[in-house]
């Protein structure tokens, strides 16, 4: 970023409403940070609207799975990016023990599952068809997985159930983990070259759809209950067979005593709402443009006043 650029959001985060509001509590709230970029961007973002508000903020990076049971105990304040396929399960579990709550959702609407570039197609034309995909098996085997498909899951963390899927469905693929949201851009950037057929883990919002084109494969259509009743879905004693939802929720989850703790700080927090267009904006200045979360989320608190000065004033 060059040094008129960080003047001029210099000069906008200081002229952030800090007069409006006292700080509710000396005690920070606490953010978490989990490893994908549109997350790392938002996080920064909402704590610098805390932060001109003039309350305290942390940040603490945690397991994305685990840190609903971290709100709930009140060692973690909120969650921004509740994504209904990756965490709905972790988060519906620590609802019913009690101490988070449902702080809202926000207006973009998410899609993750198994995903292909278009080039892939012209090898696979079933596709987007599981079936199809399935009997294109081969043309995804790798080295390392015989003469099996190979499939680029997301990190363990994800707990994306991919090995469960393929069980399942009798597929004749292997599952493996990348170790990042990076590693599987990178994946697909190598197979870009000579448009080589891949088949990877993959979500939207993110900046990917912008610079790959490409379909999520149609799995059994997502029925309540696939991912914790085997006698739901259309393979008999089995959990995970089904797709997951193709217009899913992405929610804000928060400490219940965050109202009483924070209070202007969680009025704010459930007026919040990005759409998929914002998400992946925020993706972009980290993947793209290669800034770091702080400034990017600087950066865009400087070109987005309309959207979130309403929020705090």
């Amino acid at each position: 970023m060059n040094k008129y650029k960080i003047a001029f959001v210099a000069g906008v985060m200081t002229a952030m409403p800090v007069a409006s509001f006292a700080a509710d509590s000396d005690d920070p709230i606490v953010i978490p940070l989990h490893n994908w970029s549109s997350q790392l961007v938002m996080s920064n973002v909402v704590g610098q609207i805390f932060e001109s508000m003039g309350n305290n903020v942390e940040y603490v990076t945690t397991d994305s799975q685990a840190v609903y049971e971290s709100i709930r105990l009140g060692d973690v304040t909120l969650g921004m990016e509740v994504w209904e396929g990756a965490f709905g399960a972790s988060f519906r579990a620590a609802l019913e023990k009690g101490g988070i709550v449902d702080a809202g959702d926000h207006d973009a609407v998410t899609r993750e599952d198994w995903w292909y570039p278009m080039w892939t197609k012209d090898a696979c034309p079933g596709l987007p068809s599981w079936e199809a995909l399935n009997d294109c098996a081969e043309i995804f085997a790798t080295p390392e997985t015989g003469d099996k498909g190979r499939y680029l899951d997301g990190p363990v963390d994800w707990l994306k159930h991919g090995k469960e899927r393929v069980e399942a469905l009798e597929m004749d693929f292997v599952v493996i983990n990348a170790g990042s949201a990076a590693a599987l851009w990178a994946e697909i950037g190598a197979a870009e070259a000579d448009k080589k057929p891949i088949v990877v883990f993959n979500w939207t919002p993110n900046f990917a759809e912008a610079v790959w084109p490409g379909e999520f494969v149609e799995f059994p259509e997502w029925v309540d209950g696939c991912d914790k009743d085997p006698a739901v879905g259309p393979v008999p004693d089995a959990l995970y067979e089904c797709g997951n939802p193709a217009d899913g929720y992405m929610k804000k989850a928060a400490w219940e005593g965050m109202e009483e703790k924070w209070p202007a700080a969680y009025e704010v927090l459930t007026k919040i709402s990005f759409n998929n267009a914002q998400i992946a904006e925020m993706a972009v200045l980290v993947d793209i443009e290669e800034m770091e979360p702080v400034e990017a989320a600087e950066v865009w608190l400087a070109e987005n006043e309309d959207v979130w000065k309403p929020w705090v004033n």
